[in-house]
């Protein structure tokens, strides 16, 4: 039985499961895997700061999205497609794991963020 998103330690286990299956994906991965670069090691890390700080308000995070999104667009240009894709794969990731109060936020809060980047990065 699934349970809610309750600490940092089930958004260590989500995001490590949604990079998984970024990093394989054949819409996006390429953004990450390719494009980027990223650096797992450093990256996952400041991704939990960041969903921790999203869903409990820890305030644990620092960092500016927008910024390091415009630089990859200017890299490889990102469309809705790429935003859309995204929030579908962090959806269905949160469901397979999670389901509840909390589980719904980070959901609604992904696609509301999703929304806001495509607008200010996709010309």
């Amino acid at each position: 039985m699934k349970t809610d998103i309750k600490n940092r330690d089930d958004i260590v286990i989500l995001v490590n499961a949604f990079y998984q299956i970024v990093k394989k994906d054949p819409t996006i991965g390429y953004l990450f895997t390719e494009v980027a670069l990223v650096n797992w090691e450093k990256h996952l890390p400041i991704m939990y700061d960041f969903w921790d700080n999203i869903l409990f308000h820890t305030g644990n995070f620092e960092g500016n999205p927008m910024v390091k999104h415009r630089m990859l667009d200017q890299k490889s240009t990102l469309t809705e497609t790429h935003f859309r894709h995204w929030t579908k794969l962090w959806k269905t990731t949160v469901d397979d794991f999670f389901e509840g109060e909390k589980a719904n936020e980070i959901k609604v809060r992904a696609e509301n963020i999703s929304k806001l980047m495509m607008n200010k990065v996709v010309i």
